[in-house]
């Protein structure tokens, strides 16, 4: 139904997969590490543009959607199932928290917002820009290179980059779908950075001589976004045994560290240690009335050693700096 080389919400077609590069997806030469491998940002100028669609969940036309859909599906009563899938009403809440309904009958435009078949939804439809990409040899023309996960991509290109995101706000528009210009962004790839599934992608300086490099770390985004899961099991109101505070901690910070076990990410990986170390000393000291700051009792050293909780390099893997070249 979708070709090889699209990723997200398939097996085997990860997020951090894309990143990496994958392993038996090796024809697909749109990954983002290949970004770095002798590709447009490592000779001479290059351009970058990250397209962000208005969420596709509210815009993607329901009838040419079921066409996407019926050119593999051909079981009617599959097809009816997607389409009542496509009008279930949906409960919501505003930013008061007042209740409102969406979706239904009368909707004509997206899919529901969380619903499991949501994604694969995206991805068929998603499906239509790339083929056009392909089929047009838009890559030879802008000199281009395209990357996308689901309904995310970047354009990467020497030179062209402004006239691939005109064509792609132009094949958008055709499809029934939105450019986010708000968040659509156009970068000078060697001397500027952008933001992609969850990494900053862009020069970087390496410490111990001094030369840059292309490099991929975790964004500020995804960094503070971690530390508001720290915080989230370290609330106030948390009664439970430590224990199974920690486990519960590190399964967060696990899982965090793995996604962004790749590229450069000492920084971050320090800054988020420093935090969880503040954290838990803050919370420990408050659960047992500690009248001093509990640097003796609830340190660095404890909380990384007998206390258990993982530091990130454990949690993720060996630390190092990678240059992408």
């Amino acid at each position: 139904m979708v070709v090889s080389a699209t990723w997200g919400a398939r097996c085997g077609k990860s997020a951090r997969r894309v990143l990496r590069g994958g392993t038996s997806t090796r024809r697909y030469a749109g990954s983002v590490r290949a970004l770095a491998r002798k590709s447009q940002l490592q000779r001479g100028s290059a351009k970058a543009t990250a397209p962000r669609l208005v969420p596709t969940s509210h815009t993607i036309p329901h009838h040419e959607l079921l066409q996407s859909v019926a050119r593999r599906v051909t079981d009617r009563h599959v097809l009816h199932l997607v389409k009542m899938w496509l009008t279930v009403p949906v409960e919501e809440r505003d930013a008061d928290g007042r209740r409102r309904m969406s979706g239904g009958k009368r909707s004509t435009r997206g899919t529901p917002q969380g619903g499991v078949i949501s994604p694969l939804l995206a991805n068929i439809y998603m499906h239509r820009f790339l083929r056009a990409w392909r089929q047009r040899h838009k890559g030879q023309e802008y000199r281009a290179r395209l990357i996308s996960y689901a309904d995310d991509f970047v354009i990467v290109s020497r030179g062209q980059a402004a006239a691939a995101l005109a064509w792609t706000r132009g094949v958008m528009t055709r499809i029934g779908l939105t450019l986010n210009d708000a968040k659509t962004t156009l970068r000078d790839a060697r001397t500027e950075s952008f933001d992609f599934l969850g990494y900053t992608f862009g020069p970087e300086c390496y410490r111990q001589d001094g030369h840059w490099y292309l490099a991929a770390k975790p964004s500020k985004k995804s960094v503070q976004r971690v530390k508001a899961g720290v915080r989230a099991v370290l609330r106030p109101g948390n009664q439970a045994r430590w224990p199974e505070v920690a486990a519960d901690l590190n399964r967060r910070l696990r899982g965090w560290a793995t996604y962004f076990a790749y590229g450069t990410r000492v920084a971050a990986y320090r800054a988020i240690d420093h935090y969880v170390a503040d954290a838990v000393q803050h919370f420990l000291r408050r659960r047992h009335k500690v009248p001093t700051r509990g640097t003796r009792r609830f340190g660095p050293q404890q909380v990384f050693g007998e206390l258990g909780v993982l530091r990130a390099d454990i949690a993720g893997g060996a630390v190092d700096c990678v240059s992408l070249t």
